[in-house]
């Protein structure tokens, strides 16, 4: 059975406003918006510092969601926002070792279904990154050049060309790089 279509909520404006660049979208999510994520944080074992970082924090990751997966918000911004930003401060108190945390139930209440999905996705796709990133940092000097510059999306013959690597010999260092990575993220998630 098909999934229903889902309905774009008109706070979509807010992520077109982010991708743009726009000055007064960008000013206007600063003036609505921060001060609830600024008041729950420091409610919850937080400086003014902290929820500056971590309002900012989710800013860019909304944004390189929106960039990179087409995020598109069928919920109000708000609530998603404030959702994911609960969550970064969340696990940045986990990393602190402090767990006490005061709940907020008006940002619970205004978050609906739909943001609590997107922030839950928002939230693991970035650990998967992070894990990504860890993962790649362990990998040889020759393994990590290889890996970043095919993901630019060049033809592969021409990134040999660049390395000075033939381009049977190129996919195979390639093939094996990759294959180190995979079983290291592999062997991480099951170590967690």
């Amino acid at each position: 059975m098909a999934e229903p279509a889902r309905i774009i909520h008109s706070d979509q404006r807010f992520l077109n406003g982010l991708l743009q660049n726009d000055a007064a979208v960008v000013k206007e999510i600063y003036d609505r918006f921060s001060a609830r994520v600024r008041a729950y944080v420091t409610q919850n074992n937080g400086s003014e510092d902290d929820a500056a970082d971590i309002f900012q924090e989710a800013l860019i990751d909304i944004y390189q969601q929106a960039r990179d997966k087409g995020l598109q918000l069928t919920c109000p911004f708000e609530a998603f926002l404030l959702l994911v930003c609960k969550r970064k401060w969340l696990n940045e108190l986990k990393k602190r070792g402090q767990r006490r945390v005061t709940s907020d139930p008006e940002t619970l209440s205004i978050a609906g279904e739909d943001a609590e999905q997107l922030a839950e996705q928002l939230h693991l796709e970035q650990k998967r990154a992070d894990l990504f990133l860890r993962m790649f940092r362990k990998l040889g000097k020759k393994c990590q050049q290889i890996i970043g510059v095919c993901l630019s999306r060049r033809p592969q013959e021409e990134v040999a060309a660049e390395l000075g690597l033939s381009y049977a010999y190129l996919r195979k260092k390639k093939s094996e790089c990759m294959a180190t990575l995979i079983q290291s993220i592999q062997a991480e998630q099951n170590n967690s």
